[in-house]
């Protein structure tokens, strides 16, 4: 059966997509940005990137509606954001750090890129 992105999701047995959130921040500049930023990714779960689209936090945390099959339950009530949901090119056919220009999965690695973007870094 070849795969397309009207049967795709029926393979995909890891829900990718359901298992996190992102959302959009402003682009830190100043080293205040950056602390914020810091201490956002020091929590469990979550993490900073940077793509063609810009700045976001991604949190790790698996959709309460996600049944252990993997399938929605409120699929028929989901939310307009889940409905709009474009599967042509997803987690399934590569991992979404990937596409990221900028990739901080916890506090020593947005440290590091830090003390490489500004020559006196306090932190």
């Amino acid at each position: 059966m070849k795969i397309t992105p009207e049967n795709k999701c029926s393979f995909c047995k890891e829900s990718k997509c359901c298992t996190y959130v992102t959302q959009q921040i402003d682009t830190p500049r100043s080293k205040d940005d950056f602390q914020t930023l810091l201490w956002q990714v020091s929590h469990e779960g979550v993490s900073a990137y940077k793509d063609e689209d810009g700045w976001f936090l991604l949190f790790d945390s698996r959709c309460s509606h996600l049944q252990p099959d993997g399938r929605c339950g409120i699929y028929e009530q989901r939310p307009w954001v889940c409905r709009e949901h474009d599967n042509d090119y997803c987690e399934y056919d590569a991992p979404a750090e990937e596409g990221f220009d900028l990739y901080f999965p916890d506090y020593d690695s947005l440290l590091a890129y830090c003390r490489k973007r500004f020559k006196r870094w306090e932190g």
